[in-house]
């Protein structure tokens, strides 16, 4: 998840100085800290490790609604379950796919996806998990860049039919063998062996492609390893306080990088994973209550939608020990709330995509203000420093650079795109992450501004340029910009202004069904500004920080 927020005074309370040892790096550097093990563990080993260690102990509980009694309707697999699983439908993928071959994910967050995540691991492919909102257009670029050769889908999500785009989709994609349905689970589990042959994948090979956008708005596939996503995972639920015989309701969705490496936590702390298939407030605070959940994960939206839910102060959730929260912005109101009403302790954790979903992390005890104006410090294992976006030099405590990152969380880079690569990855390793922060005596970090232009509005990422591109496509616009408005709900409100072609009037209602044609709903805008002259530079670019100013 990538937290954002602003410059802000110091908070109230600093955090313990003992928590990092990077007070005695020089200038905004922190040298990895290494107190804690690196282990050589992979997506497959890791819950054959858990399975081995805890074998009854309920690993997976398949969140879905019901009525009264629906705990005890609810599909459980115990870890033992799990891993048999995750073999089964590992050894049905080795017949049909060659290791390292890619298997993408157009589907929500069904728990058989988890299983798939698992055997897929198993059977040594790459997955290429997507979000199933994604239309025709973002579908084909994502398949065809990752070179997939199978594609495991649902036939309805929500008003998407994916099964139908794929299938749509097969006349451009030749490397494309496969199209598998989550519908026919059973027969998938029953059409292999009981587990693929051969060794299991090395902490080094490519586990997943998970595809984020860069500042040009053309999706990248950010290659992450074994050995990145899992200790990423296993760091965080670390400092989450996770421990065996905690249940934990996982909001993440798994075509997200967070969902993907939360999950691998939860394994590695062998602790219950309660899936949730999409975010609907009172279908999580009945999970809450029902499975005595110890631990949630919910960026500031799903908080917001929680509080304001008429179910919230009924529900009985005193087994509730903490909440992770990141993706935007986490008000200290929400923080002190959410803390005072329940009782539990918060965490806030920033990282991206090409970084195995994270950098840093406050601590569970850290003040509220401290969570809500800073981003944490580094988990293990994962140097740091903030320097100057145009020489490269480290910068001094406190002035605001650009935050880089080196590690085992670092992604190999990106698929099949070297160019790209080499302009994030430099220096032996570092990679660049594109925002703006400050970095304390402490080595905590906080956000200062970003170097690009994205938005971050309901924990989605989202990239103007490719708004503007489908906008600025239609015959009444002649120029369109999109920017982010700070939005209580949203973090951050995505808001089109365009300006008309001449002799054209803007229909924003035409608009907005123009973009749903070519765009998933999350990146459409919810508010829309017609202006006769976009502020622009002497040089042709547009001055969105006017814009931002005159829209507030």
């Amino acid at each position: 998840m990538a937290s954002h927020s602003t410059a802000s005074e110091p908070p109230a309370s600093e955090p313990a100085a003992s928590r990092s040892p990077s007070s005695k790096a020089p200038g905004s550097q922190l040298p990895a800290d290494t107190s804690h093990p690196l282990r050589e563990t992979t997506v497959a080993s890791i819950l054959k490790d858990a399975a081995e260690a805890s074998p009854d102990r309920i690993a997976l509980v398949a969140g879905v609604a019901g009525v009264a009694g629906a705990a005890d309707a609810r599909a459980r697999w115990t870890y033992a379950d799990l891993c048999a699983d995750a073999a089964r439908v590992g050894g049905a993928l080795s017949s049909r796919f060659d290791r390292g071959d890619r298997l993408a994910v157009y589907a929500p967050s069904l728990p058989e996806a988890l299983v798939l995540s698992y055997g897929a691991a198993m059977a040594g492919l790459v997955l290429v998990p997507f979000n199933p909102a994604l239309r025709a257009r973002e579908v084909g670029h994502i398949l065809s860049s990752s070179g997939a050769a199978g594609v495991m889908v649902v036939d309805v999500h929500r008003d998407n039919r994916p099964r139908e785009v794929v299938e749509s989709l097969r006349p451009s994609l030749p490397a494309l063998r496969e199209v598998l349905r989550f519908e026919d689970w059973d027969a998938l589990l029953a059409s292999g062996p009981p587990a693929p042959p051969g060794p299991g994948p090395d902490p080094d090979d490519v586990a997943q492609i998970i595809f984020t956008s860069g500042t040009t708005g053309a999706p990248k596939g950010a290659r992450l390893t074994h050995r990145g996503m899992t200790n990423a995972g296993r760091f965080g639920a670390e400092r989450f306080g996770l421990a065996p015989g905690h249940v934990y309701v996982n909001n993440m969705p798994l075509f997200h990088v967070g969902g993907q490496v939360v999950a691998f936590g939860i394994c590695q702390s062998q602790v219950t994973d309660v899936s949730v298939p999409a975010f609907e407030p009172g279908l999580v605070l009945a999970l809450l209550e029902e499975e005595r959940a110890t631990h949630t994960v919910a960026v500031p939206t799903m908080l917001v939608g929680l509080i304001d839910h008429p179910d919230f102060a009924s529900r009985d959730l005193s087994a509730l020990l903490g909440i992770s929260s990141g993706g935007a912005v986490v008000p200290p109101e929400i923080v002190r709330h959410i803390e005072a009403s329940l009782g539990a302790r918060m965490t806030v954790v920033f990282g991206q995509t090409e970084c195995c979903g994270y950098v840093s992390q406050t601590e569970l005890d850290d003040d509220a203000e401290v969570k809500a104006v800073t981003l944490g410090h580094p988990l293990p294992h994962i140097e740091s420093r903030v320097v100057d976006p145009g020489t490269g030099d480290v910068v001094s405590r406190g002035t605001v650079g650009e935050l880089q990152v080196r590690g085992y969380n670092v992604m190999q880079g990106y698929h099949d795109m070297p160019e790209a690569t080499a302009a994030t990855i430099i220096d032996g390793g570092w990679l660049r992450t594109g925002d703006l922060v400050t970095m304390d005596e402490r080595g905590y970090l906080r956000i200062a501004g970003r170097l690009k232009e994205m938005i971050v509005s309901g924990g989605e990422n989202i990239f103007p340029l490719e708004i503007e591109s489908v906008l600025a496509a239609h015959p009444a616009v002649a120029q369109a910009a999109v920017v982010g408005v700070a939005d209580r709900r949203w973090g951050e409100q995505v808001v089109a202004v365009v300006r008309p072609a001449d002799g054209a009037t803007v229909d924003f209602a035409e608009l907005e069904r123009w973009a749903r044609a070519s765009l998933a709903p999350y990146k459409i805008p919810k508010r829309w500004v017609a202006m006769d002259e976009i502020p622009m530079t002497v040089t042709g670019k547009v001055q969105k920080f006017l814009l931002r100013e005159q829209l507030v």
